[in-house]
């Protein structure tokens, strides 16, 4: 295989830590009453999210910022120090998001967001380096720089006037390394991007990570409460009614891009379950 060739399918894959993506932590309600993320893991365990002082949990544009940060972690070929470079201008890009001084102020705050949030682990993340559940704290992001661009290279503001008043940044992020060793330990799940960015439900782009969980397992179905798959989302709705309003439009949109054969609500006794048939797409 050539190297552009290897390099086109390195970026259309993603190769996530297993761990984190079996626990929350982008906020995908718009309401902001929660100031923490809570919870406890099958295995048990406690899992928190919390936000720095003053600011609001991560939420669904940083869902997408994590994939993008992930995806070009890869494709620079995991670099050791887990530092990568880029524009924010070519970020916004690879996302498919409109680039203007709001988005350009959207990525710069989601990156630091990353930067700040604490996840906090008491027995719920597992540490594959280690082979057992960590007791501590860390974040996604364990540094972020942002720089204006260069005063030679201004000249090409004109080649973007939507940006106004903002610059492109050159940007030099670092992934925390408790995640990088997950990574780089093979424990991993696999996801495309192109077809996580095709989905334009963040709910259902969150789905889709999980399903990403029940391939690694070899299961073609997966069964969950409605009470359940709400925490691990996670979704702020707790009436059954609410949750299947929320989830229906997510589980059309999987379905009809292959990623699941079907979805449907079953009631068992008084608890209602969500039942997934897994579909023929390999991710």
């Amino acid at each position: 295989m050539t190297d552009p060739a290897r390099r086109r399918g390195i970026s259309r894959t993603v190769a996530l830590d297993r761990s984190l993506e079996l626990l929350p932590l982008f906020r995908l309600s718009d309401s902001s009453d929660e100031a923490a993320i809570t919870y406890e893991p099958d295995g048990g365990g406690r899992w928190r999210v919390l936000p720095a002082p003053g600011e609001r949990l991560p939420g669904t544009f940083d869902q997408d910022v994590f994939i993008e940060l992930i995806r070009r972690y890869h494709e620079a070929g995991s670099p050791a120090d887990g530092t990568i470079a880029f524009t924010l201008h070519a970020f916004l890009r690879s996302m498919g998001r409109r680039v203007d001084g709001r988005t350009y102020e959207q990525l710069r705050s989601a990156l630091n967001r990353l930067l700040r949030t604490t996840l906090e682990s008491d027995g719920a993340y597992f540490d594959f380096t280690t082979g057992a559940n960590m007791n501590g704290s860390f974040s996604v992001l364990s540094s972020v720089q942002i720089d204006r661009r260069r005063f030679a290279e201004r000249d090409q503001l004109a080649l973007f006037p939507t940006l106004a008043n903002n610059e492109p940044g050159d940007a030099h992020v670092t992934i925390v390394g408790t995640i990088r060793a997950n990574i780089a330990a093979g424990h991993l799940v696999s996801l495309s991007s192109a077809r996580y960015f095709a989905l334009s439900s963040p709910v259902a782009r969150r789905i889709y990570r999980l399903i990403g969980l029940v391939r690694v397992q070899g299961s073609p179905v997966w069964r969950i409460s409605l009470d359940r798959l709400a925490e691990q989302l996670p979704l702020i709705q707790r009436f059954p009614s609410h949750l299947q309003r929320v989830l229906q439009p997510a589980h059309e949109m999987l379905v009809a891009a292959g990623i699941l054969r079907s979805a449907r609500f079953v009631q068992d006794s008084r608890v209602w379950h969500v039942e997934y048939t897994l579909g023929t797409a390999a991710n």
